[in-house]
């Protein structure tokens, strides 16, 4: 049987979901499960899942893809390390996608591309006409229609699949803000000889 080409898994748990979306040459198909915890529990037995219900087997891939952020950043530790370690252990690249370049996925330019964050807050990144994008900031949120995570994730397949045939850093987490935890007020104690 020949296989459709590219055959790209790819994963977002930067949110209150797992989702999912495996590319099957011009075909996708995505499943979402929203979910507030358990991501690290749940991801690896939904992606089995989803390549099951096509037939399909993790060595028919071609590279696997994830949404590195911004967003939840216990979430996207999930989702780059399992990416991470799916590439180590197929042997197959796994190519990171922000989520400001999915949210752009075709889309006319000049965009901005606007990501939810905490208390009222957004992402901003601005993707110019010419191919240039800016800096991300962070500012008030904006009533902007948002894609959905099916959408989304559905955007990260395709981006991978247009980046297969370049060279890709390994994915790493993008952090727009620095984390919410601080660290302690008391002094560290006093370790004695």
């Amino acid at each position: 049987m020949t296989l459709p080409k590219p055959l790209v898994l790819a994963f977002d748990t930067s949110a209150a979901h797992c989702a999912a979306a495996l590319l099957c040459g011009d075909r996708i198909v995505t499943r979402v499960d929203d979910m507030a915890k358990g991501q690290a529990e749940h991801l690896m037995p939904m992606l089995e899942a989803v390549l099951t219900a096509e037939g399909l087997a993790w060595r028919d891939l071609d590279a696997v893809a994830v949404g590195v952020g911004p967003g939840n950043f216990t979430g996207i530790r999930i989702a780059v390390s399992a990416a991470r370690g799916l590439a180590l252990g197929l042997g197959k690249p796994a190519i990171g996608v922000d989520g400001f370049a999915a949210r752009a996925w075709d889309q006319a330019r000049p965009f901005t591309a606007e990501i939810p964050a905490p208390r009222g807050q957004a992402y901003f990144q601005d993707f110019g006409s010419d191919g240039t994008t800016g800096e991300p900031s962070q500012g008030k949120a904006t009533d902007a229609a948002q894609r959905t995570a099916a959408e989304l994730v559905a955007a990260i397949a395709r981006i991978a699949a247009a980046r297969l045939d370049r060279p890709n850093p390994r994915p790493s987490p993008l952090y727009v803000r620095s984390a919410d935890a601080a660290p302690p007020r008391d002094p560290a104690p006093v370790i004695l000889p």
